[in-house]
């Protein structure tokens, strides 16, 4: 497996190779000829993927399995950034995609995967998610239709995505052209490659049996996204803000962000998502890494959960649920809340930081079975301290958090039971109408299917937004039922005065029950601290929980934490930090 995960990787920084990155012209956009005859080389520009000025409804309707291979043509992949020497398994995987078949039906003018979140792959680098794209008619297609399906690439074993789009000509009787796909856009720090070419499709038409309960799905998930605005738009409602304060280029470098918003009043302000082909034309779907923002919303709001029925939950201990930590004798006294603050003790070094960058957390990360990463997570940090007493990041804390809280479910519901499904996904997920790609997390290769827990969700935008609200306005509550212990989540959040977090790396910022939060008093100019919780995921990824109820959200890939103009344009909103 070549890739890297998590912070561990910037500790080869300085080892990173770059290609050469003169950028390269776009070939004219894609013509229904050309996707008959399989020319020109590409790349093309993103336009070339969705419906042009003029098209027209689909004359032709898609219901089966779209095949790929084995034949390619004209592939190239150009690579951009590769901090692990890592290029020729990446060329490998990205000229001959992973192995492509997979069913699709149609609605409308919508062309709609049949799965949808990670789709599994023991054998291949990459492993597809594919979303809902487009069809439609246009001049030239000499009877075909014409579709775009949007793609992402996720490395298996990881949290890293390349984005791209694939388009065709197919007709009723089965006939189809060659498909035309490009990767031009990705959230991954340590490995960037542009990709296009041409791939031999197969059509094969077969009914769907499914098909009216994928349709009615789509429907209701596109029915449900908080209604959407341009960034540019939220001057008019407020117009003491400016939009420019948003993702601004000051912050984060616009080649390494991949999409920003901001959640206010119910609405939900915007950015396009650039590519290095120009504005990516399925932004609604496109797929980012949760990275550690799932060290919140799944070992945070997982604990909460549990503490709704079992008050006790976050005191019960490790050694009782993980035998590895149990065996390892260096374990007792800790609690499933101690590694919910990663506060357990265990420790190489009491610098807040430096054990999860430093590069022997390499065989955690890359382990893809359970025993690898339980065993590496309850012997290879030493215990220094008590229980409670110092924070120190570490994603294997968290890992033996899912995994004892796992033991702990399944004690009390069944061998069957399954903390994310029946915690998470099921309760609360179904109800605030999240994307099916929610509902997939990474888990271990094995047969115990161990959640990672800290990592490894993938989320659209509309996810990100209502998750944020579901913390931030909420309070937790879904149609003022509480479905998370309103005190852990105010702990986390910092919104009980009698109840201090744990201070991290410096004394500007703390972490609780998975939440970090940051005193911007001093950034800001407040009077009194002013403490904003936020979630943070590996490489650029930041959601702001602002007091005011406002959420500022980037996604990024540059390894860049920066937003406090961002929070500055959030109080001219409306204010939270007095002067």
């Amino acid at each position: 497996m070549f890739a890297r995960v998590c912070v561990a990787l910037l500790a080869a920084a300085s080892a990173s190779a770059l290609a050469d990155t003169v950028p390269v012209s776009p070939a004219p956009p894609l013509s229904p000829a050309d996707l008959l005859h399989s020319t020109p080389p590409g790349p093309w520009p993103m336009s070339s993927f969705a419906p042009p000025e003029h098209s027209s409804p689909p004359s032709n309707v898609f219901e089966g399995r779209l095949q790929l291979g084995p034949a390619y043509r004209q592939t190239v992949i150009r690579v951009l950034k590769d901090l692990f020497g890592d290029a020729q398994a990446v060329e490998s995987a990205a000229n001959h995609l992973p192995p492509f078949d997979f069913e699709f039906v149609q609605s409308g003018d919508a062309i709609i995967p049949v799965a949808r979140g990670t789709i599994a792959d023991k054998e291949s680098a990459f492993e597809y998610i594919l979303e809902p794209g487009r069809v439609w008619d246009e001049a030239g297609t000499q009877g075909y239709t014409r579709a775009a399906i949007p793609f992402t690439l996720e490395e298996r074993n990881e949290n890293c995505m390349h984005n791209g789009v694939l388009t065709f000509l197919f007709r009723a009787d089965g006939s189809i052209s060659d498909v035309a796909y490009e990767i031009g856009s990705e959230t991954c720090s340590y490995m960037q490659f542009d990709a296009w070419g041409y791939a031999e499709a197969h059509y094969v038409r077969t009914p769907i049996a499914s098909k009216e309960d994928v349709i009615a799905r789509y429907r209701a998930e596109i029915a449900a996204r908080i209604p959407m605005r341009p960034i540019s738009a939220l001057s008019a409602d407020y117009p003491d803000a400016s939009p420019a304060g948003f993702g601004s280029p000051a912050e984060i470098a616009p080649q390494d962000m991949t999409l920003f918003g901001v959640v206010a009043d119910g609405r939900h302000y915007v950015s396009e998502c650039d590519t290095r082909f120009g504005t990516y034309p399925y932004c609604d779907v496109l797929d980012v890494p949760s990275y550690s923002l799932a060290k919140s919303l799944f070992a945070g709001l997982a604990t909460m959960r549990l503490a709704m029925t079992y008050p006790k939950v976050a005191s019960l201990p490790i050694t009782r649920y993980v035998p590895e930590c149990h065996t390892n004798g260096t374990w007792k006294g800790v609690a499933i809340g101690n590694a919910l603050d990663m506060t357990t003790g265990h420790f190489n070094s009491s610098d807040s930081m430096f054990d999860e960058y430093a590069p022997d957390a390499g065989p955690f990360f890359l382990a893809e079975d359970h025993a690898g990463k339980i065993a590496f997570a309850c012997t290879h940090y030493p215990r220094k301290k008590p229980p409670g007493k110092l924070w120190v990041y570490h994603t294997t804390d968290t890992y033996i958090l899912g995994t004892a809280l796992s033991a702990f479910y399944r004690e009390t519901h069944g061998a069957n039971a399954d903390l994310y499904r029946d915690v998470l996904v099921d309760p609360v997920w179904v109800p605030l109408q999240l994307s099916p790609v929610v509902a997939v997390t990474r888990r271990t290769i094995d047969a115990t299917r161990q959640s990672f827990t800290g990592y490894g969700l993938t989320l659209h935008r509309d996810d990100i937004a209502k998750l944020a609200t579901f913390i931030n306005v909420a309070h937790g509550a879904i149609n003022g039922e509480q479905m998370v212990s309103r005190v852990m989540l105010d702990d986390g959040l910092r919104r009980n005065p009698t109840h201090d977090a744990y201070r991290a790396s410096t004394d500007e910022f703390a972490y609780k029950n998975g939440f970090w939060a940051w005193n911007s008093q001093h950034a800001l100019g407040c009077r009194t601290p002013t403490w904003i919780p936020f979630m943070l995921g590996y490489g650029g990824i930041v959601v702001a929980l602002l007091p005011n109820g406002i959420t500022y959200y980037y996604v990024s890939d540059g390894g860049k934490f920066k937003w406090a103009a961002a929070a500055a344009e959030a109080n001219k909103m409306r204010v939270f930090c007095t002067r």
